[in-house]
């Protein structure tokens, strides 16, 4: 009799509910799409190194803005940048080193801050501006009237009636400007609002609130990366250009832009109190631009690949 070639498997259920696809995670796509990117690692690198620095060294440096300690010492004035002073000093004595990291601290709170508040507001106004048809009426003619007045002179005007000040610059810079990014989420907000599965949600009574924050907020994370991107090298421009023009920090203060201000009468005779300040403010908004760019291009799920 010949012997039976047939055996008998055995079933295992965990085995059947198997996915044969990799598993896939977003932010460990994120990341990989990011670091992926050379030139967003170095100026990753440089925005984390000048970040640092503007935290750490005036910790250590003493400098206060207003008081100058050097000021009759004759031979403390105009110093070349050396290995004793990196940056130089200025016409009251003052290491040009020690003001930088603490104008640069300032002016990168400020964007951060406004930046920070601005996105707040603007990302859950536009959430709900874009699903409500009754609050997109209202909040239409609201932003056709402040999208018509220059955001320079809003601006300007506030920080006349506030006073100058690191805080009142912060409310001033995001006193409006969250508005138009409520209107741009409203916008995309506006292109997912009537899918299927919101549709779906909203028959089964699913409160509002819930079905933003679940269904339209997560893919909106790209979006809103772009917004920052945009944003923080934005408010670093402003600041300097404010405080250029004498209208955003108090003397008592200390920022790129007014140390800007303070040496744009040395362009010509002692040229690198003017520049390096322009310089280190240009490099951080070139390089947090490029960061930011990179993270949204890399948030978007649509470019990643398994």
């Amino acid at each position: 009799m010949e012997e039976n070639k047939f055996q008998f498997v055995e079933l295992k259920e965990s085995a059947a509910e198997h996915i044969a696809a990799p598993h896939y995670s977003y932010w460990k796509s994120v990341f990989r799409r990011f670091f992926s990117s050379k030139v967003a690692i170095v100026m990753l690198i440089i925005a984390s190194i000048i970040i640092l620095m503007s935290i750490i060294q005036p910790m250590f440096s003493g400098y206060v803005p207003g008081q100058n300690p050097n000021i009759n010492d004759q031979s403390m004035k105009y110093l070349a940048p050396s290995l004793e002073h990196f940056f130089g000093t200025d016409n009251y004595g003052n290491d040009l080193f020690d003001a930088t990291w603490l104008g640069t601290r300032t002016s990168l709170f400020i964007a951060f801050a406004a930046t920070f508040i601005t996105t707040v507001i603007g990302v859950i106004v536009g959430a709900f501006w874009g699903y409500s048809k009754k609050m997109d009426k209202f909040m239409l003619e609201l932003y056709n009237i402040v999208a018509n007045v220059p955001f320079t002179l809003v601006v300007m005007v506030l920080m006349y009636v506030l006073g100058r000040g690191v805080s009142q610059l912060i409310f001033a810079l995001s006193c409006t400007s969250w508005l138009s990014v409520a209107y741009f989420i409203r916008v995309q907000v506006l292109i997912i609002r009537d899918r299927e599965y919101n549709l779906a949600s909203r028959c089964l009574g699913t409160p509002t609130y819930k079905v933003v924050i679940h269904n339209i907020l997560p893919y909106l994370v790209s979006v809103i990366v772009t917004s920052i991107a945009r944003d923080v090298p934005n408010y670093i421009s402003y600041e300097v250009f404010l405080s250029f023009l004498g209208v955003g920090l108090g003397s008592s203060d200390q920022s790129l832009g007014r140390m800007i201000q303070n040496y744009s009468n040395d362009l010509t005779a002692v040229p690198y109190l003017f520049w390096i300040p322009v310089a280190v403010s240009a490099i951080i908004s070139v390089s947090l631009y490029v960061i930011g760019q990179t993270m949204a291009d890399a948030s978007d799920p649509r470019t990643h690949m398994l």
